[in-house]
């Protein structure tokens, strides 16, 4: 789908003018595809890395335009089990005009940065800016869930919560690895601005969009270690307890030993003492508890 934009009152408003200054294609057709080729001249395995959610961000410069692939948070869904995942975003900023693709409809233009807009390279750089906004709030809400997940694992063991941690801290490992990636690119064209055609405010943002990413890789990585560290002291925990289950049944079976090597000795078929004494069998309970008091006691006196 094609939806072009121009920049009217330092604003975006859309337009169905034929020279429109922004061209966004949401998962493009193959027609529209043809089109991106042809007319915009943009090399297919470029336009296929725009829209393969594993391509590794990267900015190239060709004849006419400058080519920008970078990673961005996907809309998350409840099918998706906990799981966060990135999507690649492809632009490609000519002289006159800004070409996005992406392969998924996601709402580009929104919050405060694009209430006003100065030009496509400022759209161009708070596209990205906007990228980053969007992985701090979903380290944030990752951070929430896991949490809450914590929570419900100290009153209940049940594999699915370890398994919606497990999810999450995978998320964690992509959501680093993206913005990591991510980061490259900024410093790159933070070194090449002038061959981009940066001015001195445009300079500016770039620097805080690469503090900014900074700080949000250092706070996906401090999320990834607290989550790691919880599930393998959720591990440990889940290894003792279990140890002290088993220890519990021993001192129970080791219990109940003694008292059935009485029984088992006083129900065998020969003559045994008390067999004739008519308190026999009260006295035989009694020496059984006592067996099981016995046993309990020099357990806890071993502190076993």
């Amino acid at each position: 789908m094609l939806t072009k934009y121009n920049i009217q009152e330092r604003k975006l408003r859309q337009t169905e003018d034929e020279k429109a200054q922004i061209y966004l294609f949401t998962n493009p057709t193959l027609e529209e595809q043809r089109e991106l080729v042809q007319h915009f001249e943009i090399d297919e395995h470029t336009l296929a890395s725009a829209l393969d959610p594993d391509e590794l961000p990267r900015l190239e410069f060709e004849p006419e335009h400058i080519v920008m692939i970078y990673k961005r948070p996907k809309n998350y869904s409840g099918k998706d089990q906990l799981e966060f995942k990135v999507a690649s975003v492809g632009t490609f900023l000519f002289e006159d005009k800004l070409v996005i693709v992406l392969a998924e409809d996601i709402p580009l233009f929104v919050g405060k940065r694009f209430q006003s807009v100065s030009s496509i390279k400022n759209v161009f750089l708070k596209l990205v800016y906007n990228s980053i906004s969007h992985y701090v709030e979903h380290l944030r809400i990752i951070h929430l869930i896991s949490e809450e997940i914590e929570d419900k694992m100290a009153e209940s063991m049940d594999n699915t919560y370890l398994l919606n941690l497990f999810s999450l801290e995978k998320s964690l490992v992509y959501y680093a690895e993206a913005i990591s990636s991510n980061g490259f690119v900024f410093e790159k064209m933070r070194n090449l601005s002038a061959r981009i055609g940066f001015d001195d405010n445009d300079d500016e943002m770039l620097d805080d969009i690469i503090v900014e990413n900074l700080q949000c890789k250092t706070q996906a990585d401090i999320y990834s270690n607290v989550l790691a560290q919880l599930l393998g002291a959720r591990a440990s925990i889940v290894s003792n307890n279990l140890n002290l289950l088993i220890k519990k049944l021993n001192i129970i079976t080791i219990s109940l030993m003694v008292p059935t090597l009485i029984a088992s000795i006083y129900g065998m078929n020969v003559a045994l003492p008390m067999e004739r004494h008519p308190d026999a069998f009260w006295m035989l309970m009694g020496l059984g508890l006592v067996s099981v008091w016995l046993v309990m006691i020099y357990w806890r006196h071993k502190n076993w």
